[in-house]
């Protein structure tokens, strides 16, 4: 039947909402050929000040927060202890910026696989886990995905 197929994927792709939180757009940027340190990106929005303090996965042996920006003409990558999500705000871990490091995969990832997450997120002193599942997506960006059919002017 295709309607509880229809219902797992909308659930699968839905916003996560836990307290206050609002977790979309989770995927991880498929590995390349023996890589064992992949990316991970979502949105967070939040209606109190909060912080991401850990992530975690049954499918990964680690997970950090990281962010990258300019040193002078470098960029610069480094681990941070948590992510400030303020109230209100979304909070954008993508490509080029705030991310996740996900360590060790535990096994070999493919485009369309679903990977499970725990996010923990620190409100006032109290620390709220949330779970979310994140895509495996593409690792090759929109402008750089290999054309199907024939090349103009050929």
């Amino acid at each position: 039947m295709k309607l509880p197929a229809l219902l797992v994927s909308a659930l699968l792709t839905a916003p996560v909402l836990a307290a206050g939180i609002a977790v979309d757009n989770v995927w991880i940027r498929e590995p390349a050929p023996g890589q064992s340190v992949l990316a991970g990106f979502m949105d967070i929005t939040s209606d109190r000040d909060a912080s991401l303090t850990q992530a975690s996965s049954p499918a990964f042996g680690k997970i950090e927060l990281h962010e990258m920006k300019m040193q002078g003409d470098v960029m610069q990558m480094r681990e941070i202890d948590k992510l400030d999500l303020p109230k209100g705000k979304t909070v954008k871990l993508a490509p080029g910026g705030l991310h996740l490091m996900l360590y060790g995969p535990k096994n070999t990832l493919r485009v369309g696989d679903k990977v499970p997450l725990t996010l923990v997120i620190d409100s006032g002193g109290k620390a709220e886990k949330l779970e979310t599942t994140a895509e495996v997506r593409s690792r090759l960006a929109p402008a750089q995905a290999p054309r199907h059919g024939p090349m103009p002017g050929h």
